[in-house]
């Protein structure tokens, strides 16, 4: 199982199902040079407590687990399903 399988499998067990209490989720972005990079979408995409939950949780979780990852790192920014939602919501307005 290579190191993204394994983080997979921690998020899955440990970290999503916490996530999903707050109608928030996960996405990985990248691993490279012993960094994970991810995002945080649904409800804790932009959340003030992201860094505090990218720490505590996450990172806590996928380092105890993965010995590979040495660093998580929390890529803010603007997911996909919120664009879109943003989309929708002004061509209602414009129609």
């Amino acid at each position: 199982m290579d190191v993204l399988d394994q983080v997979r499998r921690v998020l899955d067990e440990t970290v999503r199902p916490q996530l999903a209490a707050h109608n928030g989720d996960v996405a990985v972005l990248d691993f490279s040079d012993g960094v994970l990079r991810i995002r945080l979408t649904g409800q804790c995409s932009g959340c003030p407590s992201a860094s505090i939950t990218t720490e505590n949780l996450i990172a806590a979780e996928v380092r105890a687990r993965v010995p590979e990852v040495r660093d998580v790192v929390l890529v803010n920014g603007v997911s996909d399903s919120l664009l879109a939602q943003a989309r929708a919501l002004l061509a209602e307005r414009r129609a």
